[in-house]
């Protein structure tokens, strides 16, 4: 029997609530997909096809970051299904707001090469709603009202032998309980407030919690009442826009900044979940710190060990109540005014005060070096995208972003590499006005080759920088330091600018300093396409955040 196209079936449903809910599909196109897909194309509305299915979510959720809205990927099902896996427990770790459409096995049960679809996303803490002709309208609707509400990925399934149905007479759902709510009680603001009018040295640190709260200014302002210097999580760079910001919090803070922050007497932590890395493995403060949290998650109060005062409150009210009980404080009393050196260009110079010298033991370039030169050469008005690795160490500690959505580390949550050249074409799409910088190691970058060509076609502008030590980083720092043998750790070299050439990029192997000028002379005479930078860099530089780490399991 074949539906009259004029009519609205479940795909095309599904559709229309999509086209109405983002401004963007990204995917790629299946039997379980096609006929949704052909509806919004045929339409015109925005979409970008992968060419592996992991970069559909890697994009969608990068799209999120980069822009703050609910990203949408679709896939066929089985095979394309799984083959999101891992960007898809990536998006659930690191908690964003976007909606999965896959095809799935008939209403009629399994066929020989179905899985139970639900019950995979559900291993990874994904909820799975299923589209019918009763509820397509409705279900596409709640799929993003709950990836909204949870602030996770939602699955919406669409059975195979309901894509063409025709849609009939629908029926309600239930509505979605309240959202629950958490008020910080006046004496826990008279409390929280006391202890950082009392406090010498008092440092906030903020987190992506005060970005989806909208608390930026509250924060910001209970800082400078305060006198106190600011530092943020990596998801909340550059929230605070002040000279008195030291930088991201944890293993990618700059060592002058790291001494400063160990010097707080009390840390008001907002929005910020205080995990391992934000911490630096325990060393991020001193032992005698107060560290007081205000966030809304549903972890016991003293879940983290440095935490010494939890209040658990929603950040907007809390914020804004605390601000009232915090006057201004004399400035010449300040912590600022004891270190005024903070707001000075020399400390926030990105020259790599860590290890200034070009190359590193064996001969190749050290990469603090190459990423601090970057800072100048590099547009301002940039996206900084990451791939997951050990490269990850240098960029965000040397490299500043024009506001928090523009620094982007796909992969870290579920500590995977092979995302990023889903994840960069997906900020490409997100914030075309701006110059999409791509960090990858060669061991991801190969990983996820597919979508470089992907990134070339979504990109207007472009720099991917491929920091290359001809090995698995990590796992050489980690083990071969111990005396494993390193053969599988290694990796014959491989030129990312030869291959980005061949795909019509642009692009130089760097084996110098002076060997970046070759990005230099090309972005001044460029103003749309990818350049492809190929860094040798050294095996034997280990990241700070690494080095932290190591150390840290030695104690353990």
């Amino acid at each position: 029997m074949t539906t009259d196209p004029l009519l609205p079936t479940v795909s095309t449903a599904v559709a229309d609530v999509l086209a109405e809910r983002t401004d963007h599909l990204f995917g790629l196109m299946g039997n379980g997909n096609a006929h949704l897909i052909s509806h919004l194309t045929s339409a015109g509305f925005g979409f970008t096809s992968a060419r592996h299915e992991a970069a559909t979510v890697a994009m969608a959720d990068a799209y999120h970051r980069a822009t703050g809205r609910t990203g949408a990927a679709t896939t066929t099902y089985g095979a394309g299904f799984t083959n999101t896996y891992t960007a898809l427990a990536e998006a659930r770790m690191a908690r964003i707001p976007l909606v999965l459409v896959v095809g799935d096995a008939p209403t009629t049960g399994r066929r020989a090469f179905d899985i139970d679809q639900t019950g995979a996303a559900a291993a990874v803490g994904v909820t799975t709603l299923v589209a019918t002709p009763e509820n397509a309208v409705a279900i596409t609707h709640r799929a993003f009202d709950l990836a909204v509400r949870t602030v996770q990925p939602v699955v919406l399934a669409i059975p195979y032998d309901s894509a063409t149905a025709a849609l009939v007479d629908p029926v309600e759902l239930e509505p979605l309980s309240a959202k629950p709510s958490w008020h910080a009680g006046p004496e826990d603001l008279d409390r929280v407030a006391g202890l950082l009018r009392a406090a010498a040295r008092p440092l906030v640190l903020g987190g992506r919690g005060v970005l989806l709260a909208g608390a930026a200014t509250e924060l910001t302002e209970i800082g400078d009442r305060l006198g106190a210097l600011f530092m943020t999580s990596a998801m909340a760079a550059g929230v605070f826009d002040s000279p008195w910001d030291l930088g991201i919090a944890g293993g990618f803070t700059r060592t002058h900044r790291l001494e400063l922050a160990r010097q707080a007497d009390v840390v008001l932590v907002a929005g910020a979940s205080l995990n391992a890395f934000q911490l630096r493995y325990g060393t991020l403060f001193g032992p005698d710190t107060r560290v007081i949290r205000i966030d809304n998650e549903p972890e016991p109060a003293l879940a983290h060990p440095p935490v010494t005062d939890y209040v658990r409150a929603d950040l907007g009210t809390a914020l804004a109540g605390l601000l009232a009980r915090i006057p201004t404080t004399d400035p010449a009393r300040t912590w600022r005014a004891a270190a005024p050196e903070v707001a000075g260009d020399d400390f926030r110079s990105a020259a790599p005060v860590e290890d200034p010298a070009e190359f590193g033991p064996d001969g190749r370039l050290n990469p603090r070096a190459v990423v601090a030169a970057l800072e100048d050469i590099l547009p301002k008005e940039r996206s900084v995208v990451m791939d997951g690795g050990h490269f990850i160490g240098w960029a965000p500690m040397y490299l500043s972003v024009p506001d928090p959505q523009a620094m982007v580390l796909v992969g870290t949550a579920f500590q995977s590499i092979g995302l990023g050249f889903g994840s960069a074409a997906g900020v490409s799409v997100a914030r075309p006005e701006r110059t999409t910088v791509f960090f990858s190691g060669d061991g991801g970058g190969l990983m996820g080759l597919a979508d470089l060509e992907t990134f070339l076609r979504a990109t207007k502008r472009g720099v991917v920088v491929v920091l290359n030590d001809s090995a698995y980083g990590a796992e050489l720092h980690q083990y071969a330091s111990k005396g494993l043998d390193p053969t599988a750790m290694l990796i014959d070299e491989v030129d990312f600018a030869a291959l980005g050439r061949a795909m019509g990029a642009a692009g130089a192997k760097a084996h110098t300093l002076a060997d970046l000028q070759a990005l230099q002379d090309w972005l001044d005479t460029h103003e749309e396409g990818v350049f492809v930078l190929d860094v040798a860099i050294s095996q034997k530089v280990v990241a700070e955040f690494m080095t932290a780490s190591l150390t840290a399991g030695r104690r353990l």
